[in-house]
C-alpha cells in the first residue's frame, strides 16, 4: 500500500492485475469500516474474506497520517563510498539498504542502519549511471552503464543474473516496473528497450524519438510508459505491444523530467525551456503549463496523492503546485544555485531538495518555509532520497562521499 491508497492485486484468466483504490480523503479521524463498506460497493474485488485485511491496512495509514511531524536530521555517517563521484543515489522500499552508482564502474549496496558497506556490484566496463532497486520487494538490483549495457543482480548474494545487451550508445536512466517483471532502459542512441527479467531478454524497443531518451517511468499498473527526450517530446508508449500511443509535444527545450501520477491519470513534464506542463495521460491532452520558473527546470515530481505538483530550477528555486487548481502554492526559496533534485516524503508534508550550492534543504510543502538545511558536503549536491518511513534521508555528492541523515 502507499500513503494515499492501496494496490490490489488479482489473478483474471490466468494474468496478473493490480488495480488501485484512492485513499485521497482520508483523514485520522475517518471511520475505517464505514468507509471500506462504502469502497466495497464499487469495488468486486474486496471479498468478504479480505475486508478486515483492507480495514487494518486503512487503519495503519490513519496511523501514519496521525503522527507528529518535527522531526530534525542529524549526519549520522559520512561515507567515502567511491574513489570516483558517485552518479546517483537510491534506497529500498523499507529503506534498510540503499545503493550507490559511480564513475569508478560499480554499484555499492550499503546497509542504511549501520552505514556498512554490504557488497560492491563489479562488472560493467564504464561509468554506473542509472540505478534502481525493483522496489517494492527489494531483492534486485538494476545497474545502467555508459558501457551500453543494463545489468540485472540480486540483492543479497550481488550475483549477476542477467547483461542485457542491444543499445548502441550509453545507457542513462533506467526503471522496474511495479510488478517486478521488467526492466526499462533508455539510452542516447534514442530508443528505449523493455527487457524480461525472468527470461533476461528483450521484448520490444521502443523507437520513435529522434534524439536522447533521458527520463522514463512506468504507470503504477505497469501497461504504460513515458520516455522523456532532448527532441523536446515526451512519448506515451503501451507496455504490451510497445506501440507508441501518444507523442506530448509542446515544449520548446530539452526535456529534464517526466511523471505519472499515482493513480496515473496525469503525467507531468519538466523542461530546459523553463515551464513545466501537465497531461491527462489516458488522451495524450495538454492539460496546463505551469510558469514562473526563471530558468531551465531540472527536476520535477507529483507528491503519491497526485494532488501537488514539486518543481526545481536551475533559477536556484523550487515551486509546489497544486494539480487541481494549477497555481502555485508556495516558492521555496534559499538555495544559492540551482537545484538539481527535489523529492516529497511519503506523506507529502516535507520536500526535500539537492543544490550545488553544496546543500540539501527541508521545507514545509505546504508554506514553503525552509526547516532545515543539510550541511557539510564540500562539493555540489546531484542526489537524494527519502526511505519509506520519511525518518532517513541519503544525500549524493560530486565530493565522493554520500551521506546519512536522521
Amino acid at each position: 500500500f502507499f500513503l494515499k491508497g492501496i494496490i490490489l492485486e488479482y489473478v483474471q484468466g490466468g494474468e496478473p492485475k493490480t488495480r488501485s483504490i484512492d485513499l485521497l480523503d482520508l483523514r485520522p479521524d475517518t471511520d475505517a469500516i464505514a468507509l471500506v463498506e462504502e469502497i466495497q460497493k464499487g469495488e468486486p474485488l474486496i471479498t468478504a474474506s479480505c475486508k478486515e485485511h483492507v480495514i487494518h491496512l486503512v487503519r495503519r495509514l490513519q496511523e501514519k497520517l496521525g503522527e507528529k511531524e518535527d522531526h530534525k536530521f542529524y549526519l549520522f555517517k559520512v561515507l567515502r563510498a567511491h574513489i570516483l563521484p558517485l552518479t546517483n543515489v537510491a534506497f529500498n522500499k523499507p529503506g534498510s539498504r540503499f545503493i550507490t552508482g559511480s564513475y569508478d564502474r560499480t554499484c555499492k549496496v550499503w546497509d542504511t542502519a549501520s552505514g556498512e558497506e554490504l557488497r560492491t556490484l563489479e562488472g560493467h566496463r564504464n561509468v554506473v549511471y542509472a540505478i534502481a532497486f525493483n522496489n517494492p520487494y527489494g531483492d534486485k538490483i538494476a545497474t545502467g552503464s555508459f558501457d551500453k549495457t543494463c545489468k540485472l543482480w540480486s540483492t543479497e548474494t550481488g550475483k549477476c543474473y542477467h547483461t542485457f545487451r542491444g543499445h548502441s550508445a550509453e545507457i542513462v536512466c533506467l526503471a522496474f516496473n511495479l510488478q517486478s517483471t521488467l526492466v526499462a532502459t533508455g539510452s542516447m542512441d534514442t530508443t528505449a528497450k523493455l527487457w524480461d527479467i525472468e527470461k533476461g531478454e528483450e521484448i520490444v524497443t521502443l523507437s520513435g524519438h529522434s534524439a536522447e531518451i533521458v527520463v522514463l517511468s512506468f504507470n503504477t499498473t505497469g501497461d504504460r510508459i513515458i520516455t522523456g527526450s532532448f527532441d523536446h517530446t515526451v512519448v506515451v508508449w503501451d507496455v504490451g505491444t510497445g506501440r507508441m500511443l501518444h507523442t506530448l509535444i509542446g515544449h520548446r527545450g530539452e526535456i529534464s523530467s517526466a511523471q505519472f501520477n499515482w493513480d496515473c491519470s496525469l503525467i507531468v513534464t519538466g523542461s530546459m525551456d523553463k515551464t513545466c506542463m501537465l497531461w491527462s495521460a489516458m488522451a495524450g491532452t495538454h492539460i496546463a503549463t505551469l510558469t514562473g520558473h526563471s530558468d531551465e527546470i531540472l527536476d520535477v515530481c507529483f507528491d503519491y496523492a497526485g494532488q501537488r505538483i514539486a518543481t526545481a530550477s536551475a533559477d536556484g528555486s523550487a515551486r509546489v503546485y497544486d494539480a487541481e487548481t494549477k497555481k502555485c502554492i508556495a516558492k521555496l526559496e534559499g538555495h544559492g544555485s540551482e537545484i538539481s533534485k527535489i523529492r516529497f516524503n511519503p506523506k507529502g508534508n516535507r520536500i526535500l531538495t539537492a543544490s550545488s550550492d553544496k546543500t540539501a534543504r527541508l521545507w514545509d510543502a505546504a508554506t514553503g518555509h525552509c526547516l532545515q538545511i543539510l550541511e557539510g558536503h564540500t562539493d555540489e549536491i546531484f542526489s537524494c532520497a527519502f526511505n519509506y518511513k520519511g525518518d532517513t534521508i541519503i544525500t549524493g555528492s560530486k565530493d565522493n562521499t554520500c551521506r546519512i541523515w536522521h
